[in-house]
């Protein structure tokens, strides 16, 4: 699964700030009787929001004799349960647990096949606060949203595929399946493996009938209906499909185009072939989470919708494309057996974003996601938390920066420890030696020691099964004569043992490059040298997980971007080098930086460059406006145009009036920021004649317009893009800015202004809840009760009992 990162990084901010490892041993789920063939008949009840059901669960003891099953089942009524054609006694144990009494003791290798008919209600199927983990959502048009497409889909991750059929809802449960689905002829419907038929009844309903004969974990099955495009590709003889919204279908290919690619790339470099029937992507409206690998059957947020002016810039579902795409051999080929074992799928869902990038993009762009994956760690209060780690209160709690961001970097850690035969080669092993079953970290190394030689325990033991990271400092001594360097390693805090490369140079850039080894608390290594050196690099490949100190002199800094190889390391020095751009040859290392052959550390120069005096500076202003014109990259042309905009100077106007007849979104919006600096007036003439997509998605900047002149024909727009403001606005400045906007709109006589207003705000409650900002939440809502012109507004009682329903479901 693919977390959305804000989602993410406040999850863990409102939850378990200081330890997640709490809570009761969370052993793997004992196996009483193991999964064979799940078979399902389903329809639905739209308006009620449940879906009535036919199951045939095959099973068989898993070792020991046995007389009875448990399945996991929730909230649901239960018709009839038959083996054998035969009615057999049950106990619905607590509304969650379906206790059925075997005719026989039935011995291992020995199947049984149990039918149950029932009706599913997954709004009662919970018993928990927590709505997304109800398995089987309805999506439907609303008064707010009237626009919104009737859609249902499924969520099985953790545990809550049991919410719309019964099973034994646990990871280490494999079973093959077929799934038929009962829709309204105009719906499409999608779920794992293949269409085998589809077959249309006389009430104006079809059946559409899906097999998979491989086995895969019961979290995994999926089913998807709604009015769907569906855009096909082809690789291998499989079919690839993207089931997008009609208004994306010819968008469809730009977004998930590179799909067939990738699955090319991860079976080649793991050697091991894509097993799947087929792969699909499909895209759903009030989708709980980032994305999901369903086997063959992905899910993703409507944030994988995208403009053709957003994706000229970046697509920016693309790494979450590739993660699942890897998942489907490790998370569902080879499945962790409990959720204590999760970073066995999303490490390597994780890693393998960096994998994909390494490959299309190459080894910056790559490290570039790195370095941010190990921000997002650091920055996340993970410190304590094992990788691997068998207490938790809930298994929602596994889902964070450790099993992702943390275990991805330990994977690289542990691939540039091996060398990457030994690694790809050992992945190989591990996927094959547990191909369609289970795995625990424990295998992993198994098959990597079986593979290099090497006993890994050590590192395993540090980095899989314990927490935390090493925090160094670093110092270094040169001696009398100038013919030694001495590197000092003091770790604070835990102590690790980790190989280390230190990188000596003297002049031109030469280097002399040591590896060490590093463990215990204090170390120093001496190195021979011929003259004193200009820099010590430690760790320069970016590749340890570890908080290096290593204060560096402004000197140091502008040698290091001229000679240091790694993004990591011209990053660094960029960010020491602008703080001191009153010093010449400082700002003439960070022109430089302009050319970097990475774009994104271009774009990191252009933000940090200081253009004051810019009379003194026509140099590096000359390289700015190539840039804005001519780079091929449009981030950072734009990017370049935020950096001409703080000029304020008349002779950019025609550039950026030319700008903004960009395909790039980015590059109208950076040359709409320029030209209000510098004609007010003209720029929003110029923007009234830009298309609405292309408004919409300047909503961040022109909302703030529009509103310093609160011209009534911008009311409407205005009041439909404040919701995207409704997040974290503590801050008393951006608070009163949105309370001035909402009793502004609030005055209104149009229709659409007020029906926008009231969808805000009725969306405020759970977009607050769904990113954790509760107080802010509520007491934004309490605040817009006071406005005495809503209190006054004909719209009085709907938009109170909104505000207040809003409120009611952040205090639940």
């Amino acid at each position: 699964m693919f977390m959305n990162k804000i989602l993410l990084t406040l999850a863990i901010c409102f939850s378990l700030l200081v330890n997640a490892q709490t809570g009761k041993y969370r052993s793997e789920k004992e196996k009483v009787n193991d999964l064979v063939h799940t078979k399902l008949n389903v329809k639905f009840d739209i308006p009620k929001s449940q879906l009535i059901g036919e199951a045939w669960i095959t099973l068989t003891p898993h070792f020991l004799p046995t007389a009875k099953v448990t399945l996991d089942a929730k909230g649901m009524i239960i018709h009839s349960v038959t083996l054998n054609g035969q009615k057999r006694p049950y106990n619905y144990f607590e509304n969650k647990e379906l206790i059925v009494d075997l005719d026989r003791p039935y011995n291992k290798d020995e199947q049984f096949t149990i039918y149950i008919s029932y009706t599913a209600r997954p709004e009662l199927g919970l018993g928990r606060e927590d709505v997304n983990q109800k398995g089987l959502f309805f999506i439907d048009p609303t008064d707010e949203d009237p626009t919104k497409p009737t859609q249902i889909w499924t969520e099985g991750e953790t545990e809550n595929n049991s919410n719309w059929f019964p099973t034994i809802d646990s990871p280490n449960q494999k079973t093959s399946q077929e799934l038929l689905i009962t829709v309204p002829k105009s719906f499409e419907t999608l779920s794992n493996g293949i269409l085998i038929s589809q077959e249309e009844n006389n009430d104006g309903t079809r059946t559409d009938y899906w097999k998979q004969d491989l086995k895969h974990a019961p979290y995994l099955f999926f089913m998807g209906v709604g009015e769907f495009s569906v855009v096909s590709d082809s690789w291998k003889g499989k079919s690839i499909d993207y089931y997008v919204e009609k208004e994306y279908e010819p968008l469809a290919r730009e977004i998930f185009g590179k799909t067939p690619k990738m699955l090319q790339f991860y079976e080649d470099l793991l050697g091991v072939p894509y097993p799947w029937d087929k792969y699909s992507q499909i895209v759903v409206r009030d989708y709980v989470s980032g994305a999901m690998e369903n086997t063959t059957a992905v899910i993703h947020s409507d944030a994988a919708y995208q403009k053709a002016g957003e994706l000229i810039d970046e697509n920016k579902q693309e790494n979450v494309i590739a993660h699942e795409v890897i998942h489907h051999w490790f998370g569902d080929l080879v499945t962790a057996e409990s959720w204590s074992n999760l970073a066995m799928n999303e490490a390597f869902a994780n890693y393998g974003e960096y994998l994909w990038f390494e490959y299309e993009y190459g080894k910056d762009y790559a490290d570039a996601h790195l370095l941010k994956e190990k921000e997002n760690y650091i920055n996340g209060n993970n410190y304590h938390k094992d990788l691997i780690r068998f207490q938790y209160s809930s298994a929602d709690d596994m889902f964070d920066q450790v099993s992702y961001e943390k275990g991805g970097l330990i994977l690289h850690m542990l691939r540039n420890y091996l060398g990457d035969k030994v690694f790809f080669t050992g992945l190989k092993k591990y996927l094959i030696d547990n191909q369609f079953g289970t795995s625990e970290g424990h295998q992993l190394r198994l098959a990597l020691e079986s593979v290099s030689g090497k006993d890994l325990n050590w590192f395993f033991n540090q980095w899989f099964y314990s927490n935390a990271h090493p925090k160094i400092q670093v110092s270094h001594t040169v001696g009398e004569f100038e013919d030694i360097v001495t590197v000092h390693i003091n770790q604070a805090e835990n102590v690790f043992e980790f190989p280390l490369i230190i990188d000596i140079y003297e002049s031109d850039g030469r280097k002399a490059s040591h590896e060490v080894w590093v463990d215990g608390k204090e170390r120093s290594f001496t190195f021979a040298i011929s003259s004193k050196p200009n820099l010590v690099l430690v760790e320069p490949t970016g590749t340890l997980l570890a908080e290096i100190f290593h204060t560096k002199s402004l000197e140091e800094a502008i040698y290091q971007y001229k000679y240091a190889q790694s993004y990591k390391d011209r990053k660094q020095a960029i960010e020491i080098i602008a703080q001191n751009q009153s010093n010449k040859q400082a700002f003439d290392a960070l022109t430089s930086a302009l050319n970097d052959n990475s774009h994104k550390l271009r774009i990191l120069a252009l933000e940090k460059l200081d253009l004051v005096n810019k009379y003194s500076k026509a140099d590096a202003i000359s390289i700015v406006e190539k840039l804005a014109q001519n780079d091929p990259y449009t981030l950072v042309r734009a990017a370049a145009n935020i950096t001409l905009a703080k000029l304020m100077d008349p002779k950019y106007i025609n550039h950026f009036v030319n700008s903004m007849n960009s395909k790039s979104y980015k590059v109208i919006e950076s040359a709409v920021i320029g030209l209000y600096q510098l004609d007010k007036e003209n720029t929003m003439l110029k923007v009234d004649t830009l298309s609405e997509d292309v408004k919409d998605n300047l909503s961040s900047i022109l909302t703030g317009y529009y509103l310093e002149t609160k011209k009534d024909k911008n009311m409407p727009y205005v009041s439909k893009h404040l919701i995207h403001g409704l997040f974290f606005i503590q801050d008393a400045k951006i608070a009163n800015q949105y309370m001035d906007a909402f009793e502004w709109v609030s005055k209104s006589d149009s229709e659409e202004s007020i029906a926008n207003l009231v969808k805000s705000l009725s969306d405020a409650g759970l977009k607050y809840k769904k990113y954790g900002a509760d107080m802010a939440g509520i007491n934004f809502l309490r605040k817009m009760l006071e406005f005495q012109d809503i209190a006054n507004h004909s719209n009085k009682e709907d938009i109170e009992m909104i505000i207040r329903k809003g409120m009611a479901s952040l205090l639940k």
